[in-house]
């Protein structure tokens, strides 16, 4: 079993559309949403947060997103609320509710627990410039060769076309993010941090446009192997 997630909104239908969102990228994560008043009207309800931690929490603990002001008191009376042992592992994340949904649930699907689920929420709020790109690297990745190829005793690039229709979308950055997860590795995609699905996101790569990887440790070679069999395969959607 996965951490799991509740969206907490003032909104029942802007809550079901993250989690709609959410899931499309953790298929095994259970994400559920807790938006509106008991009636569905505008506001948050008590009710739903405490039925969403109990349908979540699996054991592995629960990670509360939230929208507005109030939602964050009424998800912090739902905490009140719980058992002293189950508080321990019931967090509520500070990060945006879009944003901060996507990458805890990726973080959640690749088996992370809850401490690692909430940060990955709340670190999704870092934005991308291209000055945070790598030495000598732009937003855009300079083309490298079209194979990997290993730079030092620990260290390895490559750069690929992409072919697939849509780019680098939210689905294809998922892949890529869960599959660099667990690699002993530092692993740069066109100047981002290639194991966030966030900053992948943000890089916006269309099709035709070059995705460049560069990777550092113990599975560098592994990891640009990886990054060059998504890409390869248009991330299956070819």
């Amino acid at each position: 079993m996965s951490v799991g997630l509740v969206v907490v909104s003032h909104s029942r239908k802007l809550a079901e559309g993250v989690c709609e969102l959410a899931a499309q990228m953790a298929a095994d994560v259970r994400i559920v949403p807790a938006g509106g008043t008991d009636d569905d009207g505008i506001g948050t309800s008590l009710e739903k947060i405490m039925a969403g931690i109990a349908a979540t929490d699996s054991g592995e603990g629960t990670v509360l997103l939230t929208d507005l002001g109030s939602a964050v008191m009424t998800a912090e009376s739902a905490l009140e609320f719980l058992e002293p042992e189950q508080q321990q592992r019931v967090l509520m994340a500070d990060a945006p509710l879009v944003e901060g949904t996507v990458a805890a649930a990726v973080a959640a699907q690749t088996g992370r627990n809850v401490a690692e689920v909430s940060a990955a929420a709340e670190s999704a709020g870092a934005s991308y410039t291209p000055d945070s790109a790598a030495p000598g690297e732009a937003a855009g990745g300079p083309p490298a060769s079209g194979e990997p190829a290993p730079d030092a005793a620990d260290s390895a690039s490559g750069a690929w076309t992409l072919i697939n229709p849509m780019g680098l979308h939210a689905r294809p950055a998922s892949a890529v993010a869960q599959a660099l997860a667990d690699l002993d590795a530092e692993i740069t995609i066109n100047g981002v941090d290639g194991k966030s699905v966030m900053m992948l996101m943000t890089l916006g790569l269309r099709p035709g446009e070059t995705l460049s990887v560069t990777a550092t440790g113990p599975d560098a070679a592994r990891a640009v192997e990886l990054v060059a069999e998504q890409v390869r395969n248009g991330f299956g959607e070819i």
